[in-house]
């Protein structure tokens, strides 16, 4: 295979989980709305977030930068995926929906010179701004 195809194939693979065509699979499964996202082995309250779009949980820790995507695996249920936000770090992101209510996610990586690892369960309690009991 020539260099200039072997680019163009790893381009199209870095672009195919941005926008609509390439979104994953896990990721349409999840219901937007209200979350609990509990963090593992932290005995903090739960972080409350309204998730419009489930592709924030892919750059948890880099959330509002563009970066350069590698998916290494896309099932209906379940998600790996490497990025790599240039001069900022790095990550790998596993997503795993037991439901389209409740995820598991286990993110590592390097965030603005500091490593970073962290593993949370998401439970959906609503829709988002409605009062939750």
């Amino acid at each position: 295979m020539s260099a200039r195809r072997i680019v163009l194939v790893f381009a199209l693979v870095l672009t195919s989980a941005d926008g609509p065509a390439g979104r994953l699979r896990v990721l349409a499964q999840i219901e937007p709305g209200e979350w609990e996202l509990h963090e593992q082995g932290s005995h903090a309250a739960p972080k409350r977030i309204c998730m419009t779009d489930p592709d924030i949980l892919v750059q948890y820790q880099h959330n509002a930068m563009r970066c350069a995507r590698f998916v290494v695996e896309d099932q209906p249920m379940s998600a790996t995926v490497t990025y790599d936000c240039r001069g900022s770090g790095r990550g790998r992101t596993v997503i795993r929906a037991s439901t389209t209510r409740a995820i598991h996610v286990e993110t590592q990586g390097i965030a603005f010179g500091a490593p970073f690892e962290t593993s949370f369960n998401g439970q959906r309690i609503g829709a988002c701004g409605a009062r939750v009991r």
